[in-house]
């Protein structure tokens, strides 16, 4: 078993929860024995690191009950997480997990990295004598973020079905597996009536604050956008975007690009996805720039319906009548431009 210092840096990893079995800690325990305050405390303290900073945080583990304490801090964290309720609230303490994971990794020497990435399943060649590292493509394909140019495949060296990468690629793939593992098994768990009378005025705390943050960003004009006529797709992005979900990399896109061929400015496409998770000003505003041809030669069309449904971003279930009369996003909220303005024009005649 790994040493108990290194189990508090990581601990998702399956000696950390071997640890904490064997130990026999209880939940009554946990939850109720003042010698277990100060890991109650660090729970709540990396839910709200979360907010504020987007990575969980660290803390000095000068003690084995230093390391204790944090270890346990860990489920702790998760299980108020799944009380909160709330998918803006456990995507971001997802990700500020695996930032802080990701943070650490960088320090440590490529066969611990390697192995934490076995953990997770990754398919990889390492020759240490030439210090070439590889990851199986299906790997890479999977965990790569790939809204990012540098991560595209055209760009990476390809080699008997494995990708040529780094020590900080791969600590980075990492950061996306354990970001996407935390958000499945959250998302799995039920809140438990323990945890919740426990940690009650804390979850509605954070409840409070999410329910704060919503409210601003639906509160905020989205330039001459008229929402009422957004096709249902755009509809559903957009939903998904303010309600602080991951929307996959091409939802992101026919959504930036529609919004361009409508006219609004990079600013205010950028004011719409500062609520999601993993938002950061200079990198959303160069993807959307790049998008819009700000930082580019070319400007993207959005993608037309026959597309959208390709790329699994069509929500067949809410298509109404207009869906199946157009062939294009743009022509939806074109119709509905004609068919408001005809009725304007007819209500005024009646006027007269």
């Amino acid at each position: 078993m790994m040493d108990l210092r290194v189990l508090a840096k990581y601990p998702f990893l399956e000696d950390a929860k071997r640890f904490v079995k064997a130990s026999g800690f209880s939940m009554g325990e946990v939850l109720d024995d003042p010698l277990y305050e100060r890991a109650r405390l660090i729970g709540i303290e990396r839910l709200e690191n979360s907010l504020k900073y987007r990575d969980v945080g660290s803390r000095g583990v000068s003690s084995e009950n230093d390391c204790v304490m944090e270890l346990l801090s860990y489920p702790i964290s998760r299980m108020i997480a799944v009380c909160v309720g709330d998918s803006y609230f456990k995507r971001r303490y997802a990700l500020s997990e695996a930032v802080r994971a990701y943070k650490n990794l960088r320090k440590e020497d490529i066969d611990f990295v390697i192995l934490v990435a076995k953990e997770f399943g990754f398919d990889l060649k390492y020759d240490e004598e030439r210090d070439i590292l590889g990851v199986h493509f299906t790997d890479y394909v999977h965990n790569a973020p790939t809204r990012y140019k540098k991560w595209k495949m055209v760009n990476r060296d390809l080699h008997n079905g494995y990708v040529r990468i780094r020590h900080n690629d791969l600590v980075r793939l990492i950061q996306e597996a354990l970001r996407r593992r935390i958000n499945l098994e959250l998302d799995e768990k039920e809140c438990n009536e323990k945890i919740y009378r426990k940690f009650y005025f804390d979850i509605k705390r954070f409840q409070k604050q999410v329910y704060s943050f919503r409210k601003t960003v639906a509160a905020q004009p989205i330039g001459r956008l008229d929402m009422d006529k957004l096709p249902p797709c755009m509809k559903e992005i957009l939903g998904a975007v303010q309600a602080g979900e991951n929307v996959p990399h091409m939802g992101r896109f026919a959504l930036v690009a529609f919004l361009n061929s409508l006219k609004l400015g990079a600013n205010e496409i950028l004011k719409i996805f500062s609520s999601a998770p993993d938002f950061e000003v200079e990198k959303t505003r160069y993807q959307i720039e790049h998008i819009t041809g700000d930082k580019s030669s070319t400007s993207y069309a959005s993608p037309s319906c026959d597309k959208m449904r390709t790329y699994g971003i069509c929500p067949v279930d809410k298509t109404d009548d207009l869906c199946k009369k157009v062939n294009h996003p743009l022509g939806y909220y074109r119709a509905k431009w004609r068919e408001s303005s005809k009725k304007k024009a007819h209500e005024e005649v009646r006027s007269g």
